[in-house]
Parts: C-alpha cells; structure tokens; sequence
C-alpha cells in the first residue's frame, strides 16, 4: 500500500518526523518497506511553479512552440518547447519550470539519467530554461507533455514546496486489510501517536429524483453477497479529472483514466471499500417495461463474458456474477465487464458498492488468474458496513467533478446485516501473555485508542469491536493490539518461570538429518523440488510399451501403492489440483524420481556432472476421497564424470552403478544399519541387468541402478549414464541405530591373508562376505573383494572371488599361527555352508 503523506494529513495530523514515524508503523505491524520522497532532489533555487503568459509559433519549425513563462524570479523567460499539451495563442497555464543549473532525468534516455540544464540555441532560438515533463523530474516515466499545474498553484513558488511529498510503502500481511486505505492508516497513525483520526460520514447533494423505482436489486445468494448497495448519478460529462486527484492516484499507483473511473479507484484508495462504475443506460431490465436490473447470482453451466481487459473468460458454477435482465455484466470483486463499462459516450452512471464473500472471491481471482485492486481487497474481508458510506463519497465527488446529479436515496439489498462484535477482556492476561503490568484503566484508554468501546464487566472489561475491524475475534485478539500500542520493542524480557516441558525426540526427523549430513559427506547437494508434477511426467519413467504392464504402473489407489518403488501411478489416479500453478504442475508426486530427473535436464545444460539428493514425501492415494498417504522418500540422482577433468584426466571415466552403491554402503554405515544386502532386480525403468534391491532386515525399502537408455531419451538427457535411487526412509527407521559406538585404535600390528575361492556364480559376494564376517569374529577387521574371476581354469558355472582378509587383536601382536587357525575356520565354514573350494591362500 503506498500512503501519500500529503493524503494521509486529511484524515490525521501528523507529529512525528517521517523516519519516525516510519519506525512506529514498522513496530506496531505496519512495516514501512520504503520511503519516496518526491521532489527531494529537485533544486529549491531552479525549479519552480511558473505561469505561461504566451505561446508564439517559433520561426524555423513547425512542431515547436515559444512559451515565455514568468516564474516570479526577475524577467519572464522565453524557453523552446515541443509539447503536444499546449499550442499556440493559450496562455495562463501553470507548469514545472527548470532554469539554467538545475539538474534534471533526460527525458529521451531510455535509463534513468541526471543532466545538468545548460543554455542553449534550438532552430536558432535561445533558450535558457525547460518546460518539465514527469519523467524529467522523476514523477513517472510519461515524457508525452509537460505537467500543467492547478490553476491556483502560486507562481514562483519553489516546486518541491508545491509538488513535492512523502510516499510510504507498507507491506500488509493479510490480517491488516484493514490498512489498505489512507482512512485505515490513518486510524492506526491517531492510535499511535495520540491523535484523533478525522473521518467524516460523507454526504452527497441529491437533487435528482428518488432512485426508488429506477434500479431494482436482486441477491439470490445472500451467503455470498451479503450487501448491495447503488447510488445513481445521472447527467455527467465524462472528461480527465483535476490534477490534485490524478497526482494522488499516480503517487498511490494508479494510472488515471478519466474522472468516473477516477472517482471509483480514489474512494477505493481513501475508503478500503472497491466500487465499480456501470453505464446505466446499457443495464437491461429483468422484465419487458420494468427498470434495469442488478441480479446478484453464481455463474450457470458455460456461461462466459468478456471482461474490461479484453479477455473472453469461462465461468465456473462456483463465480459469483453481476449480472442485469441480460446475463453477465461482472465478475463480482474481480472486475466489470465490457458491455457496461464507461466510456466517452456514458451520461448516467450507477454506483456499485457491495460486499462479497471473502474466500469465494479469493478461489474466482485464482482460478481466472486475474488479480486486481478490488479482488485484494475483497479477498481479505470488507465492512458490510462500509457500502454506503463509501458510494455517497463517490457519488458526490461524481457531482462535484464531473456535473452530475445525484438520485435521492441509496438502493440497498442488505439480507445478511453485519454483527458488531463484543469481546470479554480479563486485564490479568495481559500480565501473563505479555508480560506487562497494566491496570484496567490503562488497558481501557490503549484500546480506546483504536477506537474499541469498553465497558465494565464481572471479572474485567467488555470490549465492542468497530465494525471495521473484522480481525478482532478473540481475547487474544485485543492482547495482541494492546501489545502493538505499547511496541513490541517495549515488552521486557523474561525469563521462563514455568517447568521445562519434557523433551522428546524426532525420529524421523532426526534420521532426515542425519540422511542428509551423510550424503553431503558423499559430495552430493541436495535439492528441494516441487510436490507438485505434470500429469505425464510420471508416465514417461516406462518405456512406452511397459506403460501397460500394472505391477510396475498402477491404475488404483490403495494400500498397497506403499510397497511400490518406484511408485508409479496413472495420471487418472494420481492426485490432482484444483487450482494448479502451472499446467506443468497438476498432481501430486507418488515418486521423487521424476522431479529430480526434470532438475538434471536442466542443470545439464549448464554442467556436465550432476550428483543431487532430496529427502521429501510422496503422496499416495488410498482411495477416491480420503487423504493421501505420505510417505518420507529418499531419491537420488548421480550422473557425468566421475571425477573433475583436469591435466591427470581429461577424459575421465562416467559414473555407474557401482558409484551409486558406494553411497548406500556409505549411508547404511552412517545410519548404524548393519542388516542389509542387495539383490538384483528388474524394473523398466532401469537398465537391464544394472539395478538392485535394497534389503534392509527382511524388507525391501528401496532400489536403484543405470536409468533406461530409452526413459533417458524420454527426459531429454544427454547420452550418458544417469544412476537413480529412490528409498522409502519411514520403512527403514525400525533399523537406525540411535547409539554411535566408538571403539579404540588398536595399537598392535595387524595380519593380512589373502583367501581364493570357487562358488557356484550364483552366489551373491555379499552371501560370502556374510559367512566369512560371521565365522572371522572380533579378530577379523576388514574384509575386501579385490577380484571376481571366470576364464578356463575354473569349471563352468562357477567363478572365482579373491578376498583381503586383516586380523587383529586389541590385547596382543597375533602371532601367524593365531591367525591362521582363524582364517582355516572360515575356509572350512565355506565349504560347509556354501560348498566353496579353497583356490591358493597366501599370506603378508
């Protein structure tokens, strides 16, 4: 909300310096986010108001004039001038006027850039002065014409005493509506500074006849409007409105348009209330003879209208409509319609002031994707009580500025009266919420203040809300506005008094964490996506002829979606958005895979290498109606060099399935999850033959390997091995140990034996690995496969697997004998379990 404070000093007197004052709106809520001073750089010695006593035609060009303008310093000046907004043989206009030294935009650069006045001679005519447009002192970016002043303005007056001001940009969350209007604000600077707020009850001089009989309302559903109030205006001549109300309209950040539409936006600005100006004379009766219409109603079955952008737009049966005897004439506190709005033609003007449900009107503005002046306001809660006195300020000032005649009486449909609220206030709580001793009276006079009426009560006060604070619920609510009326920055300090509460943790949380920690330790970064994906995205991680096959894409929701990885569900299914962001963005993800593959596409653009991780849920549907289920997942994403090319390696080798599963081993060892393996599988998504299961206990909790040549093709990446994993991390919390144990350094010397091996070849390493730490014991420390071998020496079906096997004691220097009768017992405990025969031991 930008406040001019030339504006805000109607409704408030203001006592304090702007920084000041700035700070005490920031404090109380009301954060000043900037402050425009306009006019600040102009030169008090160079740039005045002046007066044009003549306009000659210059000799040499027929585009360019003469103004000679007296600027109340000495002799009128003779300055050139191309501007369109004055011609030749006009006089007494009041305008900007620079002299020589006074530094001013170029108004013909495209950035903004200071120039320095100089004389000059243009087409052979000196000229010693400027003419100033808005753009050349700042004021906007409009270098059509110059600014013509009142006609009251007072010549010689420096201009930044005439023109200038101070702008206030405040940031208002959404429970502080009540502030988007210079009247609001003012009510809070009173508050604030202990002054009174001057708001008038506005009056318009009716001398037309009574609009009894000349407009008839209808609400059908009073839940969503439950006001309408119109005033009529007829006879006005439709023209640009003075320049006080365009200059306040452009500091507010409003563009002018002409005084009806003015009018509207101005009282919209002042009051908080929205109105919308119809032409009267394009209203349609409901019946044949009777008066025009206003018919308050939800859109019906492909219904459409075009509205004042130019945009044909589609109607849903949710959108409350405006409509006459005819069909839609506006989105009700969205924006008018084409066919009714003013234009240069309009003679008779009806005055639109209602109040609309609030949500109702938030989910129009979003799901047309308009969002205007009006839809913000009405959005976050409008004063039924407002209507009125807000259209008779407009239909007045219509009078006033543009020569209409007012109707006597207001039309108002007002089914659902607005109910002033009264709220119990127990003065003890303010001790204990905010830590400040208050008495009764104290508490009484803050919120006095803001206009709040109290009254004595059994055990404290009564306090009746005004009407225009429709945030004020609760007790809590009037502790919070005593809290902005003493300063935040004035609560005092305490210390807690109570008994700690009981700390508990987090444990998914705490995994989450430690997830997390793990993987950076691993070098890759996390990324944080969307919940959100497009209806096919999930489609293209199958090949297209698996997109069929329903063990690996579901066509239900249900239960056993939890025991998919990845799961991967129709588009139907699936999800979906009432009111999407994006047309990219229209369900929610049952697999994190997608969202990470459209983050490598992209960053692949700019780098070759890509590792990423994200720890986030997924949200599988259990049924048609009810929530989702959300689960806690693990993706992973590594794909490109596997190390940074350099002067060693200019062409270093990709990274694989083995890369990948360096990092689960790295995160099981991380998380204290002793109970795992992995088990080759297939899945369409990956690779043949490049893709496991992850095991943790008896339980698969996820899978990972190579990404499909032709899904990789499918996402638009490069032709390069891109390596995925996706965990269901709520499946693995049962096996996290909480406990790090440590153990000491041995400081004995360790034995290394080697150990050759023939197993059938379909015998998993990690069975062997199994047996082998199982049989070694506490004096077995490492165990590495150094090499997998199947050539003519060894029988077919079989294969070779070569370990380093590393002994050691913490109490004693093993001897080799002791080492050996180890290492005999688990060459003979392989033979039993997994009939393995003895190659060549050899020991180091």
């Amino acid at each position: 909300m930008r406040v001019p404070l030339s504006w805000l000093k109607e409704y408030v007197d203001i006592t304090l310096p702007v920084e000041e004052l700035a700070e005490r709106l920031t404090l109380a809520g009301l954060e000043v986010a900037a402050i425009e001073r306009i006019g600040a750089e102009w030169d008090r010695d160079k740039i005045f108001v002046g007066e044009i006593l003549e306009v000659k035609p210059h000799p040499n060009a027929d585009r360019l004039v003469l103004a000679v303008v007296n600027y109340g310093r000495g002799a009128p000046m003779t300055v050139v001038t191309g501007a369109p907004n004055i011609r030749v043989g006009e006089k007494g206009h009041k305008v900007a006027f620079a002299t020589v030294g006074a530094r001013l935009i170029d108004g013909y650069s495209e950035e903004k850039r200071y120039m320095t006045l100089k004389p000059s001679k243009i087409r052979g005519v000196p000229s010693e002065g400027m003419v100033c447009s808005e753009k050349e002192l700042g004021i906007s970016d409009d270098h059509e014409g110059i600014i013509l002043l009142e006609d009251d303005a007072p010549v010689g007056v420096p201009l930044a005493d005439y023109l200038g001001d101070v702008v206030l940009d405040i940031d208002l969350t959404p429970n502080l509506a009540r502030c988007l209007s210079i009247i609001g604000v003012a009510r809070e600077v009173a508050a604030l500074t202990g002054q009174r707020a001057r708001v008038p009850d506005p009056v318009a001089l009716a001398e037309g006849a009574p609009i009894d009989g000349q407009i008839e309302i209808l609400i059908e559903d009073p839940d969503l409007c439950n006001r309408y109030s119109a005033l009529l205006v007829r006879d006005v001549k439709i023209g640009p409105s003075p320049k006080w109300m365009q200059r306040r309209l452009t500091l507010a950040g409003m563009r002018p348009i002409n005084n009806i539409v003015d009018v509207t936006n101005y009282v919209m600005l002042e009051w908080g209330q929205p109105l919308h100006a119809f032409d009267y004379d394009l209203l349609r009766p409901r019946r044949a003879g009777g008066p025009p219409a206003i018919i308050v109603r939800t859109a019906k079955p492909g219904e459409r209208m075009t509205t004042l952008d130019g945009v044909d737009r589609d109607l849903t049966s949710e959108m409350l409509l405006i409509t006459d005897g005819g069909g839609p004439v506006a989105i009700a506190g969205v924006m008018g319609g084409l066919e009714s709005e003013v234009t240069e033609q309009t003679r008779n003007v009806l005055i639109e002031s209602a109040n609309f449900h609030a949500i109702n009107n938030r989910r129009t503005s979003q799901a047309l994707k308009l969002v205007s002046e009006a839809s913000i306001r009405f959005s976050r809660g409008i004063p039924a009580s407002r209507t009125v006195p807000a259209a008779t300020r407009a239909a007045e000032l219509m009078r006033t500025l543009a020569g209409g005649v007012v109707a006597q009486g207001v039309a108002d449909n007002y089914p659902v009266p607005q109910v002033q609220r009264t709220v119990r206030l127990r003065p003890n709580q303010v001790g204990r919420v905010l830590g400040i001793d208050m008495t009764a009276d104290q508490v009484k006079a803050t919120l006095e203040r803001l206009e709040f009426e109290c009254a004595p009560a059994p055990d404290g006060l009564d306090v009746k809300v005004p009407l225009h604070r429709l945030d004020v619920e609760i007790e809590a609510d009037l502790l919070e506005e005593i809290a902005r009326m003493v300063g935040y920055d004035r609560i005092p300090t305490t210390r807690l008094r109570d008994e700690l509460p009981p700390q508990r943790n987090n444990p998914p949380l705490e995994l989450a964490r430690r997830v997390r920690s793990a993987l950076a330790g691993c070098g890759l970064y996390e990324a944080i996506t969307y919940s959100f994906v497009g209806a096919e995205d999930q489609d293209r991680l199958l090949p297209p002829a698996s997109r069929g096959d329903v063990s690996v894409r579901a066509v239900e929701p249900g239960p056993h979606l939890r025991d998919m990885l990845p799961c991967i569900l129709a588009a139907d299914a699936c999800i979906r958005l009432a009111n999407p962001m994006t047309p990219e963005r229209t369900t929610m993800r049952t697999t994190l895979l997608a969202s990470l593959l459209a983050v490598t596409a992209a960053n692949l653009r700019f780098t070759e290498r890509v590792n990423l991780f994200e720890v986030a849920r997924v949200y599988l549907p259990v049924d048609d109606k009810g929530l989702p289920n959300e689960v806690t997942h693990l993706g992973i994403v590594m794909t490109g060099p596997r190390t940074e090319r350099s002067w060693l390696t200019p062409e270093p080798e990709h990274q694989d399935f083995f890369d990948l599963k360096g990092v689960v081993e790295a995160l099981m060892a991380a998380l204290g999850i002793g109970d795992w393996r992995v088990e080759a599988a297939a899945h369409p998504t990956f690779h043949p033959g490049r893709c496991a299961n992850l095991i943790v206990g008896d339980k698969r909790v996820g899978i990972f390997g190579e990404l499909n040549p032709a899904v990789r093709v499918a996402w638009e990446l490069p032709e390069q091995r891109v390596c995925l994993l996706e965990m269901d991390l709520d499946a693995v919390l049962g096996h996290v140990s909480a406990a790090v144990k440590f153990q000491p350094v041995s400081r004995y010397p360790a034995v290394v034996q080697d150990m050759a091996i023939v197993v059938d070849e379909n015998i998993p390493a990690a069975e062997v690995e199994r047996v082998i730490r199982e049989t070694g014991g506490r004096l077995l420390r490492n165990v590495v496969l150094f090499d997998v071998y199947q050539g003519p020496s060894i029988p077919a079906g079989k294969r070779s697997l070569a370990y380093s096997l590393t002994y050691q004691s913490d109490e004693k220097t093993l001897t080799d004998a002791e080492a050996a009768k180890v290492h005999n017992k688990i060459v003979q405990r392989l033979t039993a379990v997994l009939g393995a025969q003895l190659r060549g031991p050899s020991g180091r």
